[in-house]
């Protein structure tokens, strides 16, 4: 829903904490969550290791809001459900958050959450939609490769936006 933006950054925010610079992570520098080449590519310009330890909400927030909340039309999406989107889009990518939606409510999984998309959303109760987003990832996780490495830490994080979304719903 369009006014839970702000309360969904924060949360993930929490989330996501500090900079970190871990050789095992693909992502490289990271702060907020923030990877550095995801930042580069909004600005439009290199980042220095400085200015990626220095990130704040403030200026994260408005990635996060475009290629993130609005790229999987969370605004269109019910309370709880958006957080649950929105968090699995940021951690893992915005086409396999919104494939497992469509996985979960028998839409085509393109991976774009259009208008086709959000009809059948309205067909589910949003708890249960939830719930299920929740499986599918847990699944998911399940089956990576470094899950001995991360496991435990994407596992909370999972269990912690669902009780969040299920509070929201």
């Amino acid at each position: 829903m369009k006014k839970n933006f702000d309360e969904c950054l924060k949360m993930l925010l929490t989330h996501e904490g500090g900079y970190v610079n871990d050789p095992r992570d693909s992502g490289g520098r990271t702060n907020l969550g923030m990877t550095q080449a995801v930042y580069e590519q909004f600005l439009g310009r290199a980042v220095t290791e400085d200015e990626m330890k220095a990130l704040t909400p403030a200026d994260v927030g408005p990635v996060y809001k475009a290629n993130y909340w609005d790229k999987c039309r969370c605004d269109d999406l019910p309370s709880g459900l958006d957080w649950s989107v929105f968090d699995w889009a940021v951690n893992s990518g915005t086409g396999r958050s919104a494939k497992a939606l469509q996985r979960v409510i028998a839409c085509k999984p393109d991976g774009a959450i259009g208008p086709a998309t959000l009809k059948a959303v309205s067909d589910f109760e949003p708890m249960d939609l939830i719930e299920k987003m929740f499986d599918a990832r847990q699944h998911f996780y399940e089956n990576l490769k470094q899950f001995d490495i991360y496991g435990s830490g994407w596992s909370r994080r999972n269990k912690e936006t669902l009780e969040q979304a299920l509070d929201m719903a």
